[in-house]
């Protein structure tokens, strides 16, 4: 029994997209309902990608299809947008082919196929500048756990060392704590005055800091806190790249 699909589109291209090649394939329908393919193989440099635009334009084909394969779609898709080509993504699970002799281009066909007949259901992909924002968003959010993590591995190496900064200040990684936390990583072992390095400000009697800081910090917790508090300093110079995110995106601080 021999199915027939309506066609809905008349004049498509199904991408197979991969790490270095991509494959194409138009499928042109004409009045009679009868699909004439036209197949190539194109780098996925940019040079190679701005062949396949001008392929594409050729044929007069400015419809395409292609499947949301890990990041290499989206400098495909990047392109293809500035070109003013309609790129419709769609998820592998959409476009899966049948079982049998498998080959780049029969994919690449398959997907025409079911792109023409309105089997491709699209993934939606923000406008460009949407898409900037959220992956400056993203990284902010990633930044920002990671941040959270190594002050939890700092904290964590101040309480195997039985030293109770945490108890005597409010932020551990505050300019007292953190000049007595340098003193100690500088001179481990030795005892010292802590009044030098307390903030005038600072609410919590002397003698009960120095009661804090009556620990002993081991080599191997002293290398992983100095470590932490390194990547801690590291991540906190990016607020002057934030500054100047504020004023491109200025909807930042909504996020």
């Amino acid at each position: 029994m021999l199915l027939s699909f309506k066609i809905l589109k008349y004049n498509c291209c199904g991408l197979d997209v991969h790490k270095t090649w991509i494959y194409a394939c138009i499928g042109i329908t004409d009045s009679h309902s009868r699909t004439e393919y036209k197949q190539a193989r194109f780098s996925s440099f940019t040079k190679g990608l701005q062949e396949l635009c001008n392929w594409l334009a050729k044929y007069n084909c400015n419809d395409v299809c292609m499947e949301s394969t890990g990041k290499y779609w989206i400098p495909v898709f990047n392109i293809l947008e500035k070109n003013n080509i309609w790129a419709t993504l769609s998820h592998p699970k959409y476009t899966k082919p049948q079982k049998g002799n498998k080959t780049d281009r029969k994919d690449a066909r398959w997907i025409c196929d079911l792109y023409m007949c309105g089997m491709v259901k699209p993934s939606f992909i923000p406008p460009a500048d949407i898409r900037e924002l959220r992956d400056l968003v993203r990284y902010r959010f990633k930044l920002t756990c990671m941040i959270t993590s190594e002050k939890n591995r700092a904290h964590n190496c101040l309480t195997v060392s039985n030293l109770k900064l945490d108890d005597v200040f409010s932020d551990i990684f505050g300019k007292s704590s953190r000049s007595i936390t340098e003193q100690i990583l500088q001179h481990p072992g030795e005892t010292f005055d802590v009044a030098p390095f307390v903030d005038s400000r600072c609410k919590t009697p002397i003698e009960e800091i120095q009661a804090a800081v009556d620990g002993a910090i081991s080599t191997e917790q002293a290398v992983k806190l100095r470590q932490c508090l390194n990547h801690i300093d590291e991540w906190k110079c990016t607020k002057q790249s934030k500054n100047q995110i504020h004023q491109d995106f200025p909807f930042w601080f909504l996020f």
